[in-house]
């Protein structure tokens, strides 16, 4: 791996349970299928973490409020941290750090636990995907907002998502931390109880946002998080495959993550000796 520190891409939702932490995992998914890098997964949604249940693991073994004593203490190291993740089946290359389950610690977690984690995943991966839900209290998302390259904000074309919540939090909170509504691109959630509403290139302009794509919610994928079965759905189902593809291509380009396609299609060095040496003894 690279000396170089990995880029983060972080999700965080205008309103709680709209479907950020489902845009985030295909991201990271649909990232770590394209690259054939490791790519590190880090639930940080220190209220409301579910990613376990969505991909099936409903009793992991190790989650975030585990390594606190290596955060407090500043001795989480990329072995450790790689060890306590938890690689996908059928993508193993995506590894997972399940979220804080002791959610009455949340306000407890530090700005100084947090940097830790994040220096230490940006050695540990090739890049890092933070999912912080849609809280603004406590140190895991205001660390993970200033600290990462690609800020993706969630809503939906509700107003009272985009226009309440979005403005609210993005135009009057973020820039106190010092990150602007113009460093956000918004995925939008279209729901299946929903028609008509709202349009991206609206919702952008009331944000003060840049499109980044859009994730269609239907009944079937309420059915595989309900059955713990989203990360195979991503791999089989012939829509599954298709989700979050473009906006995970797009986060690839901007941090130089290259796809394996392209990866491939480069051409050994001696190969171009031996075709140019061809090319004058004719």
């Amino acid at each position: 791996m690279s000396e170089a520190l990995a880029p983060i891409a972080v999700f965080i939702g205008t309103t709680p349970n709209i479907g950020t932490t489902t845009a985030a995992f295909a991201a990271a998914y649909r990232i770590a299928e394209a690259s054939g890098k490791p790519i590190g997964y880090l639930c940080l949604n220190l209220k409301s973490a579910k990613i376990h249940r969505y991909i099936g693991v409903d009793e992991p073994l190790v989650t975030l409020d585990k390594l606190r004593p290596e955060l407090r203490s500043l001795t989480l190291t990329p072995d450790k941290l790689r060890r306590a993740a938890y690689p996908v089946p059928g993508q193993s290359n995506l590894q997972v750090l399940f979220g804080n389950l002791m959610r009455d610690q949340a306000e407890y977690f530090t700005p100084e636990e947090a940097e830790h984690l994040l220096t230490i995943a940006e050695q540990a991966f090739s890049l890092i995907v933070l999912d912080v839900g849609a809280y603004w209290d406590n140190a895991a998302t205001i660390c993970s907002l200033r600290r990462a390259g690609s800020r993706i904000l969630v809503t939906t074309p509700a107003l009272s998502h985009f226009q309440e919540d979005g403005k609210r939090w993005i135009g009057q909170v973020s820039p106190l931390f010092g990150v602007a509504p113009r460093q956000y691109e918004t995925v939008l959630i279209n729901s299946p109880w929903r028609n008509g509403g709202y349009q991206m290139k609206h919702i952008c302009k009331e944000l003060g946002t840049s499109a980044l794509g859009q994730i269609q919610l239907s009944e079937p994928v309420f059915s595989q998080l309900d059955n713990g079965t989203y990360a195979q759905w991503l791999k089989e189902d012939e829509e599954g495959k298709q989700t979050m593809r473009e906006p995970a291509h797009a986060i690839m380009k901007r941090h130089g993550i290259r796809g394996m396609s392209s990866s491939r299609s480069v051409q050994p060095w001696y190969r171009k000796l031996l075709a140019h040496r061809s090319g004058t003894s004719s």
